[in-house]
Order: C-alpha cells, then structure tokens, then sequence
C-alpha cells in the first residue's frame, strides 16, 4: 500500500478538477439523481407535517387531543418510512454507480485535447474597494446661535419718575448692562468653542480623507498587480502546456507519462468506489505499467434495503446476502480493469503505447506482519490492438480477462491475491 499513490502533476490536476464538475453537471442530470432528491425531499416534507402535528397537539383541547395524538402518530410514520425511502433512494444510486463503473466510461471520449486546458481569455474580477469608495463626508458649517442683543429697561414716566423711579430704572439698567455682557460673553464662548470643534473636525476628516485616498490608490495598486500576476501566471502556463504538446509530439518519455497522468485524471470514480492510479511508461518498449488501487472490501456498503419497522419506531438494515457482496465487489475490480485499458487505449490516439500491464488490488494491513501490503486482485497485459478488438458494450468483464490470459484472485472480497506465479501473457505482441 505504501508507495502506490502518484501525485497528479500540474496539468493532471487542472484537468481532474474539471472532470469533477462535468462529473457533477451529468450526475444532477441522470434519474437516479433526480430519484434521490425527489425521496430526499418527501422525507422532508414527511418530516414538516409530523412537526406540525405535533404542534397541533400539544396546543388541542381535551376534546381535540386524541384525534390530534393520532394524527401526529401518523405523520411520524409517514415521516419515518419516507426517511428510509430516502436511504434506500441513496444505496440505490450507490450500487448504480458501482455496478456501472465500465458502463460510465464508454459514454465519453477519454482522449483529452490538450489545446483546450489553455487560457484563451483572462477574466479578472471586479475591483472592489470596498468602504474605501466612500469618501470622507465634509464637515458642515457650524451652526451659530444668534448673538444676544442689548435692550436696555424703558424708563419711567409720570408719577413713577417722580417717586424715585429713576434711581430704581437706572439700577434695572445696570442690571440689564451686566446681564448682557455676562450672555454675550457667554455666547462668545460658546461659539469659540464651535468654531474650535469645527476646525478641529473638519481638520481631522480631512486627514481621513488623505489617508483613504493613500489606501485607495494602494489597494488599486494591488488590485493592478494582482491582475498582471494571473495574466503572468496564464502566459506561463500557457507556455508550459506548448512545449507539454510539443513534447508529446515528438515522443519525449516524460511528456507521455504526464499525458497519461492527465488521462488517468480525467477518469473520474464514484464518491463510493474512489481509486488510485501509479504508473510508468518506457519509451524503448512502448509499454506502459499501470497499477490501480481500490477500495478495501470493507469500503464497499453491505446494506441491501433499509426498512421502518414501526413497533420498535426503527429503521433497520437488511444486510446484502454474502454471494451478492461477492459477486459485486469481484465485479467492480474487473470492470476497474477493462475501464483502465479501455481509457488508456481510447486516450492515446496517436499510438505512442503498444502494449499496457496492468494490476489491479487493493491495500490492506498484512495479518501476518501488522504492516501495510498491496494485495493484487487482477494482473493483466494486453497491446492496443487485441484490446482493439473487444466491443466492451456488450462483455462480461471476468470473461474478457480470463481471454485475455489474467491472473485474477478466486476471492477478490477475501483479499485473495491473485496467482502471478504462472505470468502473465500479454496478448497479441
């Protein structure tokens, strides 16, 4: 198990990324998607009502209370048997997509048109300044209260001169006078310090908005840079994937290699049934050794249908009987094979493989030595064209290998290795 995981190279992993989504873009479109969701959302909306029924009942009269328990009684097993529905919806797609793992591949043309990995066109995103795109408000003028005007106390007339009022009108001036100047240094004051916190403000906001200014054009600056950087990044890998193509053209080794790294890349498995590719191509026999992991047996689901069983308010697994588990996983290290070979020889349109030797197992902690151990399951060779001549539509995949001379395990799902005592043949060469 140790050593048999290859990382992708650079264009490898650009492509594989790609294939993910398109992988996605079919799954949403095929019926078997479009089956679970549909279960996924009558469990939801089973599950809804039960929650509103149960609502209704705690909030029912007496009278209402047992017709609104049986109600919500009901709802609870409508929403219990949609949620295994759903599960079962779920294992359904799950064993589809292993039991379909040639099947998935024939669909599609797994040459890869290197051309098409190039940038034609950059999109840079937006500049966005965020906060900085507002400028600072400016201060408004200050707001002055009117100054305090003098009025000085009428004077008295008539008797009220006579009887001393003078003396009484020229204290009401003096207290009008002092009153006045007390306001009107008051309100000197006051305004003083408006016009002071005015200033002060408006100096401040004006600092502000130098400094958003500065951080605006910073933040242009490296909105421009970055923007060079992915037009510079795009330029390179455009260049790297020329000289990739004219590399390949003219048979350099490692060019090859890569190119297979791509195609293996490109072919995407199940979320459920994931596998690893280690590989190596020598350009003096044109042959290219390819090794494949698969999942453990222990990976592979053992459920054949789950089922509410309503007097204990469960839902229960029915395990899958052992010949099916057999039979399946067996099945799905065959297809595994045929799919390999096929993708390997569809891909490579210029011929530059003749032949391919390709093992199939799994990885396991060995019992005897507690460590870890690459258990080969199948062992095949074959050259492009015996391998040319089979209508993978329409064969049985265990009978493809056996024609083909493979040393396949009596027991894949045991982990039995496979007997490379005898060779293996590779056909046609």
């Amino acid at each position: 198990m140790e050593g048999r995981v290859a990382r992708r190279g650079f264009f490898a992993e650009l492509n594989h990324q790609a294939q993910l989504a398109e992988k996605r873009r079919r799954q949403e479109a095929a019926a078997a998607y479009r089956s679970h969701l549909a279960a996924q959302r009558e469990a939801d909306r089973a599950r809804r009502e039960f929650e509103r029924a149960a609502a209704a009942s705690a909030r029912a009269s007496a009278a209402e209370q047992a017709a609104a328990e049986k109600l919500a009684a009901r709802m609870h097993v409508d929403a219990r048997m949609a949620e295994a529905a759903a599960m079962n919806a779920d294992l359904t797609q799950l064993y589809g997509d292993i039991d379909g793992l040639l099947a998935s591949t024939l669909e599609v043309d797994d040459h890869v048109d290197l051309e098409s990995l190039k940038i034609r066109s950059l999109e840079h995103p937006p500049f966005d300044p965020g906060p900085l795109s507002t400028p600072v408000p400016p201060m408004p003028a200050p707001v002055y209260p009117p100054e305090p005007v003098y009025q000085e106390p009428a004077a008295p007339t008539g008797l009220a001169g006579a009887f001393g009022g003078r003396k009484r009108h020229e204290e009401a001036v003096g207290q009008a006078r002092a009153a006045h100047e007390a306001g009107h240094r008051a309100w000197h004051d006051h305004c003083t310090r408006l016009y002071a916190d005015h200033r002060s403000e408006s100096e401040r906001r004006a600092r502000a908005e130098q400094d958003r200014l500065r951080n605006l054009h910073a933040a242009e600056e490296a909105y421009q840079h970055q923007c060079r950087q992915r037009e510079a990044d795009a330029t390179a890998h455009n260049q790297r994937l020329s000289q990739f193509i004219n590399d390949l053209a003219f048979d350099v080794e490692a060019a090859i290699q890569d190119y297979v790294g791509v195609v293996l890349s490109n072919s995407v498995y199940p979320e459920s049934f994931t596998v690893e590719h280690d590989h190596r191509f020598d350009i003096g026999s044109r042959e290219l050794t390819l090794t494949v992991t698969v999942p453990e047996p222990s990976g592979i689901p053992v459920v054949r249908e789950f089922r509410y069983v309503k007097a204990k308010d469960e839902i229960v697994p029915t395990a899958l009987p052992v010949k099916e588990r057999k039979e399946r996983y067996a099945n799905a290290v065959w297809q595994v094979a045929l799919r390999t070979l096929h993708e390997i020889f569809e891909a490579d349109r210029a011929g530059k493989i003749r032949s391919v030797t390709l093992t199939v197992g799994a990885g396991r902690i060995a019992p005897a030595t507690g460590r870890p151990e690459f258990v080969p399951l199948a062992v095949v060779g074959t050259d492009r064209d015996t391998f040319a001549g089979f209508d993978l539509a329409h064969v049985i995949p265990h009978a493809t290998l056996v024609h083909l001379g493979a040393a396949l395990s009596k027991s894949p799902i045991d982990l039995t290795p496979a007997d490379t005592g005898v060779g293996v043949r590779v056909r046609g060469r």
